[in-house]
């Protein structure tokens, strides 16, 4: 069966991609011959970005999406892939006809609960105030090997990545899942209760020094390259800031940052292998997207310059300016391989992975225009943001 080759929450599914388009293409193929109404393939073909569907292909598509017989997980699959072959086709209206009703049937497949991300994210900004950096200042591994690419997904963090991994001392691992599996490991064995962050007031120096340590040693299993730094791109990692620079106080953290109806119209056209559960509704990702500025305004206030925030906009405006930037932050001698990204050879494990192994492009900026007559309910829950971005 084939798989996808979009990054998730947590890790990456399916194979990488390393530019063999074609022979995905066949793999592919090959797998709708044995089993036609495999949904996730004909999404597989689509989410290569550079695969056009042809007529027929539509026709089937939209046959096995109407069949009563077919599950609801490849239906949801059909009806992503049927809308970007209309995408692809300049037909946006009924490009997002589909997209609304794989988004919709999608929705009820996942668990999300806003409400519970606010009230996570109001107990992490209560917890990580200034009186607590004072505290753990000093303690942690103070390895610099790490780089952290963090943000919403679809904001451009692939391009930071290929951008960063293409220099001679820096080696791209994966979207790794240790940070996450870190915090939720203090809650084990809790008698009274007590979860993360609150157990953080527990810890001294050489625990934070430790838990450094330990994530050292996992993301280790992906480092085969023997560069000096690696990076992790795990977008979701952006409420765990405060916890990294506990943790490990020497580590690089870049925000990469899109304009906010970009990126949430990004997630709506993106399904996902797993994870990403806000992704599927306007108002959902609208409200992770606010709650997402918030938390970085407050790394910002309370740890004021520890994060890099890249625009994917001045990305690919001024690459160059932007390459230099990146480079100077991360304390690494310029390397005119970082300007030519797509040039390098590596695997990639993202919706994004054949988009960087091209020249840098403009046309993904103001994409969700072609959608702007469906998105009235994004666009009135983004308003506080909206303004403050341009």
């Amino acid at each position: 069966m084939a798989q996808r080759l979009h990054g998730t929450q947590g890790t990456s599914f399916g194979p990488e991609s390393d530019g063999r388009v074609d022979d995905q293409d066949d793999a592919y193929r090959r797998c709708l011959e044995l089993e036609p109404a495999f949904g996730e393939a004909y999404y597989s073909l689509a989410n290569l970005k550079t695969y056009h569907f042809e007529d027929n292909e539509v026709r089937e598509m939209e046959r096995w999406a109407e069949n009563e017989e077919v599950t609801e997980s490849s239906r949801v699959n059909f009806l992503f892939a049927l809308a970007k072959s209309c995408e692809d086709r300049g037909d946006y209206g009924r490009a997002w006809h589909y997209y609304e009703l794989g988004n919709a049937k999608q929705r009820m497949l996942v668990s999300y609960d806003p409400v519970q991300t606010e009230i996570v994210n109001d107990e992490i900004i209560g917890f990580f105030d200034e009186a607590y950096f004072r505290r753990v200042d000093g303690a942690g591994d103070s390895d610099p090997a790490p780089i952290f690419v963090i943000g919403l997904p679809r904001s451009g963090s692939t391009l930071v990545e290929q951008i960063i991994a293409s220099h001679s001392q820096v080696e791209g691992t994966s979207e790794l899942p240790y940070i996450g599996r870190l915090t939720r490991s203090l809650n084990r064995n809790r008698a009274d209760g007590m979860k993360y962050p609150q157990v953080l007031r527990e810890l001294e120096g050489r625990h934070f020094h430790r838990l450094g340590e330990e994530y050292l040693r996992l993301a280790h299993r992906h480092r085969v390259e023997g560069t000096p730094r690696f990076i992790d791109k795990m977008p979701n990692n952006f409420p765990s800031v405060g916890f990294i620079h506990s943790i490990l106080p020497a580590a690089k953290i870049i925000d990469a940052r899109r304009h906010p109806l970009d990126a949430c119209v990004g997630n709506l056209r993106q399904l996902y292998a797993r994870g990403q559960t806000f992704s599927y509704d306007q108002t959902d990702i609208g409200e992770y997207y606010l709650q997402y500025i918030r938390m970085m305004d407050h790394w910002e206030k309370v740890l004021p310059g520890r994060v890099l925030r890249v625009r994917y906009e001045d990305t690919v405006n001024d690459l160059e300016s932007q390459v230099r930037r990146i480079l100077d932050y991360l304390e690494l001698p310029w390397e005119d391989a970082c300007l030519n990204y797509h040039e390098t050879d590596r695997a990639v494990r993202t919706a994004s992975s054949e988009q960087v192994r091209q020249p840098i492009y403009t046309s993904g900026m103001g994409f969700w225009k072609n959608y702007e007559p469906y998105l009235g309910e994004l666009k009135e829950i983004l308003e506080p943001v909206l303004d403050s971005y341009r």
